[in-house]
């Protein structure tokens, strides 16, 4: 394994209990860059990345986190090794403040570390700041996923798994939720996105995966995958040149 590798999946089949999902997957996350993860509804993509984080049955195969096997550790023990999933919904408190989500993140944490922590967030997401004692649930669908990702940068964590971040949000709000994501990026942070919008999300991706029938299909640079017309028809319901919206 590459020191540049955070995380690898080995030969993974994986599913809900009986049904099974996702079939030999191998796959490996590069250190510090983004991987997305897109393809049809349905497909296997947000299974992919609760099987990352060990919120399915792995029947066989092997997950390692920085070389470390974690295929049989459930998912409070992998966020102590420095995984972070941030699902598409209820991943914030509505009736507390953003400050308060905050600080309930880091409530374990020393005081001058927990308020240093809130002031890289405030710097990071300067919005979040302005809404410092906004109750969060009154918040829009974008500063709500904003939020999401200020909790998880509390607990400094090696990777973020993000499921769907711009479901049901308009166009203006999905390109701003996007924009945000690589700028948690831009912080050094390890991002695995799991995408529905296949053009926007690639457009930000360092590398691209397709998944298709719970199996890889494509696993490479994700400037390559954008040019692929052929994967684009065949899978993504997308003619002409690039990937569109999926």
């Amino acid at each position: 394994m590459g020191e540049d590798v955070i995380l690898r999946l080995e030969n993974v089949n994986a599913g809900y209990e009986k049904l099974q999902t996702l079939f030999d997957v191998t796959l490996e996350v590069p250190r510090g860059k983004i991987t997305v993860i897109v393809g049809p509804n349905g497909a296997g993509k947000s299974t992919l990345l609760k099987t990352m984080f060990g919120l399915t049955k792995v029947y066989s195969g092997v997950i390692k986190l920085e070389g470390e096997d974690i295929t049989r550790l459930p998912p409070h023990e992998r966020a102590k090794l420095g995984m972070a999933f941030i699902f598409q919904l209820n991943n914030i408190f509505a009736n507390l403040s953003v400050i308060e989500n905050l600080r309930l993140a880091g409530h374990d944490l020393p005081r001058e570390v927990l308020e240093e922590r809130i002031r890289e967030v405030f710097e990071t997401f300067p919005r979040l700041k302005e809404r410092a004692k906004q109750k969060a649930g009154t918040m829009s669908g974008g500063e709500r996923q904003m939020l999401a990702m200020g909790i998880g940068m509390i607990r400094r964590p090696k990777i973020f798994l993000i499921d769907e971040p711009t479901a049901g949000l308009s166009p203006k709000l999905a390109k701003e939720v996007l924009a945000n994501v690589k700028k948690l990026n831009e912080q050094g942070y390890t991002i695995v996105l799991v995408e529905q919008n296949v053009k926007a999300g690639l457009e930000i991706g360092d590398k691209g995966v397709l998944v298709v029938n719970g199996r890889v299909v494509f696993d490479g640079p994700a400037k390559e995958l954008l040019a692929r017309r052929d994967l684009a028809k065949l899978y993504l319901g997308v003619g002409g040149g690039e990937l569109g919206g999926s």
